[in-house]
């Protein structure tokens, strides 16, 4: 299992890095290694799906200006990237 964490938490941590804009690229990465070393292995799951959102989408629920409709598994990360 830890070897398929680390292959998780890896494939995470790429797609943070390399969302499209610079200004994402930056927030996300930051924001992913602040917080993918204390999730256990189904959080990062939830994580590997949040950080799949468009960019707009996540540009507009860091700013609480969304209306979206957050799965309700992963809000506990949602939270958390509000207050990052």
């Amino acid at each position: 299992m830890s070897q398929n964490k680390e292959d998780i938490k890896n494939k995470i941590i790429y797609r943070s890095c390399y969302r499209g804009t610079k200004e994402m690229d930056q927030l996300m990465t930051s924001f992913v290694k602040s917080i993918i070393n204390s999730l256990n292995h189904e959080e990062l799951i939830k994580l590997d799906k949040f950080v799949n959102y468009d960019d707009e989408i996540l540009k507009s629920l860091k700013k609480k200006e969304s209306n979206i409709n957050i799965e309700p598994d992963i809000l506990f990360i949602l939270k958390k990237f509000q207050k990052f």
